[in-house]
């Protein structure tokens, strides 16, 4: 099963339709001001994120693991002056 999201297509914000296996799911420790991120790990590989204030309508962006896991690696290290 693929996420149905075309190689070229990954850099541009997809529609939820276009991700019909996403499952999304957000953080234990967000709140609900509405300042949140989505995460789907996608069967192909992809990484899907999009804001949850959109309620499912806006885009997602679309990422290769290797991607997002070097942006996780620079959150945890406070590559982001976020700490």
């Amino acid at each position: 099963m693929t996420s149905g999201v075309r190689h070229e297509e990954r850099r541009r914000g997809v529609s939820d339709a276009e991700l019909p296996c996403a499952r999304w799911r957000k953080s234990s420790y967000s709140g609900n001001n509405g300042g949140c991120v989505e995460v789907a790990f996608l069967p192909d590989g992809l990484v899907a994120v999009r804001d949850t204030k959109d309620h499912g309508q806006g885009p997602a962006l679309i990422f290769l693991a290797h991607e997002w896991e070097a942006f996780v690696r620079g959150v945890v290290e406070g590559e982001f002056g976020m700490g």
